[in-house]
């Protein structure tokens, strides 16, 4: 298979897990403990079926979005994730890049490969940067504060990874920063030498947005220890107000679930929060960010922006989403599967299909701009009342 043969999420994942040892493509794809709420995010949509309307003069179509004062050309962005050059060399400068082709928004996590800064002078395009809670108090200061020194537009608090999951894949094969490989992950990596060549001749690995603060080169640190040593699991909701009164601009909570943290996170002052629940990677058996979307919509719909993040594969989920009430979707594993196949190019490929998808989805289903797109379109294949109320009420 190749680039030109990927049409959809499902070949950009299966040309990933061709190119990558089987350790990094197990640390995109997999999840925690049993992995059902990783397979239940995308089959979520499944439940929910589209309602078109016809005759409606659909020539053009605006997917145009404002959500947390951003402007953005597609109502899909690239969600933060961790280690992007391990994935390809270029890593997060390919995905910022893809992004900008497409005026959309791009996140950098503050376990990204890329600094913040070289990515926010490249390209114009809202930047989110992405924050874990740290222990040191002085350390989430002084790194919110860089951010806007870069001129980050939006700081996106990840509220669901105090602690990190139990991810089995990873245990299997030893997959960690810096790697400690059981003899079965050391073969996985013997047979797919490509990768393992362009990761020796390229640019030395790094994690730009935290070698001030630790060491992870020298072996003394790794992705596990740093979620377990480094991150506060004390933080509470008076840590976030401070945090988000100390940013003064839009700041956003990723993880929220429950109508109650929607509606606090509203209180003190959020721009947004993100439905999710981080792909299925920390708690498994948790509640997916779609199902649960309609509930957060009608709670705190009209006081801040709702985004959702989780299992989207395609143009028509997005449309779902959208038509509960999300001002936004953030995809992940889309791009990455992307990414790891063919580096910029094949992120380009991945968001130009949604796109394409999106703009063929919109005129089938009759509408012509995102702001008409209304529970009106949907209808649940559920027998519960009080679910369907949820789901269907204007």
């Amino acid at each position: 298979m190749r680039l030109h043969q990927c049409y959809n999420f499902h070949d950009f994942r299966e040309l990933a897990r061709r190119r990558l040892p089987r350790p990094i493509f197990d640390y995109i794809d997999g999840g925690a403990d049993d992995e059902t709420t990783l397979r239940r995010n995308s089959a979520s949509f499944d439940d929910c079926d589209l309602v078109p309307n016809v005759l409606r003069g659909v020539s053009d179509i605006d997917l145009s979005v404002t959500v947390m004062g951003q402007k953005l050309a597609l109502p899909f962005y690239c969600s933060p994730t961790a280690l992007q050059r391990l994935f390809h060399y270029n890593g997060e400068r390919a995905v910022a890049a893809a992004a900008a082709k497409y005026g959309t928004m791009f996140g950098v996590s503050s376990l990204g490969t890329v600094s913040l800064e070289e990515l926010r002078e490249a390209h114009e395009t809202p930047q989110v940067f992405q924050l874990y809670f740290h222990k040191d108090r002085g350390l989430n200061r002084a790194m919110m504060a860089r951010a806007k020194e870069a001129g980050v537009q939006v700081m996106m608090l990840t509220v669901d990874s105090i602690t990190g999951g139990n991810r089995e894949r990873d245990l299997r094969t030893g997959f960690t920063i810096p790697f400690r490989l059981t003899l079965d992950g050391m073969l996985q990596f013997a047979i797919k030498p490509a990768w393992a060549v362009r990761y020796a001749t390229n640019e030395r690995f790094r994690l730009p947005q935290l070698e001030k603060h630790m060491n992870m080169g020298s072996g003394t640190m790794s992705i596990g220890r740093y979620f377990t040593e480094m991150l506060d699991p004390s933080m509470n909701w008076q840590d976030v107000a401070d945090m988000v009164k100390t940013w003064d601009g839009p700041f956003c909570l990723k993880g929220v679930m429950s109508r109650n943290d929607a509606r606090t996170a509203a209180d003190i002052g959020c721009a947004g929060i993100i439905l999710s629940n981080h792909g299925g990677r920390q708690l498994d058996g948790s509640r997916t960010a779609f199902d649960q979307l309609a509930e957060i919509v009608d709670a705190v719909g009209d006081r801040i922006d709702v985004i959702m993040d989780g299992g989207i594969q395609r143009g028509t989920h997005v449309l779902k989403a959208l038509s509960l009430g999300a001002k936004a979707v953030g995809v992940g594993r889309y791009y990455l599967y992307a990414l790891a196949a063919s580096g910029q190019t094949g992120v380009e490929r991945a968001l130009g299909l949604m796109k394409a998808e999106l703009e063929r989805d919109m005129r089938l289903l009759g509408c012509t701009a995102i702001r008409q797109l209304s529970r009106d379109n949907l209808r649940f294949r559920t027998s519960s009342p009080e679910y369907m109320g949820s789901a269907v009420s204007g």
